[in-house]
């Protein structure tokens, strides 16, 4: 299992997601969306792939850390090499961020798998084989009939109930929306929500990022007496203090940290301080799934749940994996956009959920993508 080579082909395939200046997903027109696929492979010709935005993982990440690191060593001391890696990030200027470090130790794990014909969510402990599924919307936007008014996440929180979700995760306003951030609108779409759904289904709420205490607060209170399950990044959680002082005061169970850097390392001291009540990490966002693991070991040895961070094969692995997590967020979902249909690069999509509202863990080997290989090298731009 000796590293012999590590590339990434960038290709593009037609979307209809756009992002808008705050970085926020929304329906677009059709158009162009470049995707790099990076490759490990060993030289008994075994290989393992991650998917990512080029930017993520240019040819200088490769060059100056992960080929340095990999070459030549064992895929099977994936930990060491993870090690090994994020000793690289102090001194790479911010170069080395951790979703390219997710990246490279995924492509790992996949080679793990794929070479010994065993999904990667098994290989990790295996604990599950359906885990019910959230439906995580889009942020909110102006757009007749979209996510313009609270009005319009009641009406597409029928239809997701329709289509078996039993949990439903509202992402509000925020800027560049005209109006955007307001409590009071957030607020109403919650109540509009919970109107239109009834009291069985589960709802979250993961608003504005840059609330101030006193409207994090009048909007707990408000998701109190609608009974929701959780609210997720109201304040900058760099103030760990800010959300001590949240849990402190809400009765609502308070969830994070979602895009606080640290790894499990952050996690770990905000379990100590206090400040939440559900840890949170995703594959990504901590530098992995090997991090992500810790996150969620860290939280059973407090009794808590670790609820993972986003959609995709990784995150489906690590919920696969522990017992300690309610749901998996599948999303973002928009009524414009059909979260089902297959991006071209794949042959089919990693987590199709049944009419029950479980998604069923892939029983392909390794993270379980089913990859149309000739459609990337038939579409791609750049090799490196």
């Amino acid at each position: 299992m000796i590293i012999k080579s590590i590339s990434v082909d960038v290709f593009t395939f037609l979307s209809r997601r756009s992002v808008d200046t705050a970085g926020h997903a929304h329906p677009g027109d059709e158009k162009p969306t470049k995707m790099a696929m990076l490759r490990i492979t060993t030289e008994s010709g075994d290989e393992g792939y991650a998917f990512g935005p080029p930017e993520v993982i240019r040819k200088h990440i490769l060059d100056a850390f992960a080929r340095k690191v990999l070459i030549g060593q064992n895929a099977m001391h994936r930990e060491r090499l993870w090690q090994e890696l994020a000793h690289w990030q102090r001194g790479s200027a911010g170069q080395l961020t951790d979703r390219a470090l997710a990246l490279i130790e995924q492509a790992l794990w996949d080679l793990i798998g794929r070479k010994f014909n065993t999904p990667v969510y098994q290989l990790l402990g295996g604990y599950r084989d359906k885990v019910l599924a959230y439906g995580s919307t889009m942020c909110g936007d102006e757009l007749k009939g979209g996510l313009a008014t609270p009005e319009d996440y009641a009406r597409f929180a029928e239809t997701l109930v329709k289509r078996g979700y039993k949990a439903i995760k509202l992402h509000t306003w925020m800027p560049p929306v005209s109006f955007a951030p307001s409590p009071k609108m957030d607020i109403q779409a919650c109540a509009a929500v919970r109107e239109a759904v009834g009291p069985d289904i589960a709802l979250m709420l993961d608003g504005y990022h840059w609330y101030s205490r006193t409207d994090t607060f009048k909007i707990g209170k408000a998701l109190e007496r609608l009974n929701f399950e959780w609210i997720e990044e109201p304040m900058p959680e760099e103030s760990t203090e800010s959300y001590a002082w949240l849990a402190k005061n809400l009765d609502i169970p308070v969830l994070g940290p979602e895009s606080l850097s640290g790894k499990h390392f952050s996690r770990a001291s905000w379990v100590k301080n206090e400040a939440c009540d559900i840890l949170r990490a995703g594959v990504a966002g901590v530098g992995g799934i090997g991090p992500c693991m810790k996150v969620s070991h860290l939280a059973d040895s407090f009794g808590m749940n670790c609820e993972i961070h986003g959609n995709g094969a990784a995150n489906l692995a690590v919920v696969g994996a522990i017992k300690n997590c309610a749901w998996y967020e599948r999303g973002l979902l928009h009524p414009f956009l059909e979260y089902d249909d297959v991006p071209a690069y794949l042959n089919s999509i990693v987590d199709p959920m049944d009419k029950d509202g479980y998604v069923h863990l892939p029983q392909r080997p390794g993270l379980g993508e089913d990859i149309n290989f000739e459609y990337i090298a038939n579409n791609t731009v750049e090799t490196y």
